[in-house]
């Protein structure tokens, strides 16, 4: 899988998978049913890291995109489809976090966990 840090990584929330697309090629596609955990907010990228930390990453730490001292707005998402766990921290525009989230829950059947609200252990 190729490091896709700082592309343009388009994210498509489907009635049965969520798929990432990257100039036009699928790169990824996860069941709505394999997603374990939604999260967002400032440290999504420490819950996302520690979910995936055992499993194999399918997008790559590439994928897992670094914080900086701005207020900016992340989702995570991990997921386990077999053998297949994977996760990722996305960074959203402030006027597309929502929609994102609830698209997501809506699929999934998962809520959104609020990682500002959790102490996560590095």
């Amino acid at each position: 899988m190729p490091d896709l840090t700082g592309t343009g990584l388009h994210l498509y929330i489907d009635q049965d998978k969520v798929r990432f697309v990257d100039n036009g090629k699928e790169v990824a596609a996860v069941p709505a049913s394999a997603i374990t955990e939604i999260s967002y907010g400032q440290d999504v990228h420490r819950r996302v890291g520690s979910a995936i930390a055992v499993g194999a990453v399918t997008l790559g730490l590439g994928a897992l995109l670094a914080l900086s001292k701005s207020k900016k707005h992340f989702v995570g998402l991990t997921w386990a489809d077999g053998d297949k766990k994977g996760g990722l921290a996305m960074q959203c525009d402030k006027n597309e976090y929502r929609g994102i989230l609830a698209g997501l829950e809506g699929i999934s059947g998962k809520k959104a966990v609020d990682s500002t609200t959790l102490t996560v252990k590095n």
